[in-house]
């Protein structure tokens, strides 16, 4: 790499692709198989012993870009889960078969795009069922490195949130980017009022009018500042309230409510954000309206998928700690219970012919479907919409844990 003409740290989509952010110890690897003339068909599966901070589950995410970057692999068949797909620890989330030395060069790279995306769509997942109904907002773009700020907003929209603040995300996800106005603009308009009416004014009126409090006052009077100065235009008003005068802010809020419908602005949605995390949702709730969320969820720590070759020539065969054989992760759909099976190479030529009865009663159903056969991508990749729904079908009725 020639660093001298590199403007930012990042590796492009070409070097991803030709296997350059690979862990150099495979490539020492394909080098010593191929002055050996060593080869072998394996089947290798992806999954987690454990999930960070003891989470019952997580939202797999980052399937597509696994899809791309196996796309073209001659030999090669991938098996994964829906991208959006709830699982638990140990459950296989992926399997690969083919030549060895088709896709080992790079492990480095489809783990990175599985272990941070995953990561991001769980937090933004568990804010979501944090939050209820309101409306939860990714705000952290700003917290990483700006290279990857899509990959993390759209992880952050499948997991459940309304909406992402990075422009390029909104594009890649394809809705409006969300946001309501800066300090910057705020201080630099030098009044609070004097800056809601300039936006108000300039900005268009399809963007929803909701005026940040903070910067200069005492939140409750600049709210009623800010809804006489605008009326009924004014939707929201957002408190970014720093840590260090904050006090406690469930009390600034229930002060800023009980001023505003004291004077009749009942429709004026609270909004609030910095530092945000699950368990400052699960205490606002009573009275905040929405939240934006960012490192909590931009810097949601990583699911340690591990990938280990489960089969060599068909024959069962595994490093020690690790079962041996392809697996098939079965669940129910009435109950939700899971199974992780057996699934023999032999069987995996077609759709699994075996039925699995859940405890309940229910038939189960088989969760691993292509996704890659031959390099050529075999499965409709959804939208980042479609995704979102069935992450938040999947939540009803969930709890925090």
């Amino acid at each position: 790499m020639n660093q001298e003409k590199r403007l930012f740290h990042t590796a492009t989509d070409a070097e991803i692709k030709a296997g350059k952010v690979t862990d150099v110890y495979f490539q020492r690897t394909m080098e010593i198989l191929a002055a050996r003339g060593v080869d072998r068909e394996v089947a290798a599966e992806v999954r987690a012993k454990s999930l960070p901070r003891n989470w019952p589950w997580a939202v797999l995410a980052g399937v597509e870009e696994v899809a791309r970057l196996f796309e073209g692999m001659r030999g090669v068949t991938v098996w994964t889960l829906e991208e959006g797909t709830l699982f638990s620890a140990y459950d296989p989330v992926m399997l690969v078969e083919g030549p060895y030395t088709a896709f080992g060069l790079y492990e480095t790279a489809f783990l990175g795009f599985l272990c941070q995306a995953t990561g991001v769509a769980t937090a933004a997942a568990r804010a979501r069922v944090a939050a209820g109904d309101r409306i939860v907002l990714s705000f952290g773009a700003r917290r990483m490195h700006p290279a990857i700020a899509p990959m993390i907003e759209r992880a952050a929209y499948i997991g459940g949130c309304n909406g992402v603040s990075s422009i390029a995300a909104a594009e890649l996800v394809g809705v409006e980017a969300t946001g309501t106005m800066p300090h910057a603009l705020v201080l630099v308009m030098g009044d609070t009022v004097e800056a809601v009416k300039a936006f108000h004014e300039v900005v268009a009126p399809s963007v929803k009018r909701i005026a940040l409090i903070d910067t200069f006052h005492d939140e409750k009077f600049e709210a009623v500042r800010v809804a006489e100065a605008l009326g009924e235009a004014l939707f929201g008003v957002r408190l970014d309230t720093p840590s260090s005068r904050r006090g406690d802010f469930l009390r600034i809020l229930q002060e800023v409510r009980w001023e505003l419908d004291l004077r009749g602005y009942y429709n004026v949605r609270l909004f609030v954000s910095g530092g945000i995390d699950e368990e400052t949702i699960l205490r606002l709730n009573p009275v905040a309206d929405g939240y934006g969320v960012g490192t909590a969820i931009s810097n949601a720590p990583t699911v340690d998928f591990a990938f280990d070759i489960v089969e060599i020539e068909g024959e069962p065969m595994a490093k020690r700690g690790k079962m041996s054989g392809g697996k098939q992760l079965w669940r129910c759909p009435d109950c939700g219970a899971s199974q992780v099976r057996h699934w023999p190479a032999h069987e995996r030529a077609s759709e699994p012919s075996e039925r699995v009865r859940c405890t309940c009663g229910a038939w189960m159903e088989p969760l691993l479907k292509p996704l890659v056969r031959d390099g050529v991508i075999v499965r409709e990749l959804p939208t980042p919409q479609a995704i979102q729904q069935y992450v938040l079908k999947q939540l009803e009725g969930r709890e925090l844990e």
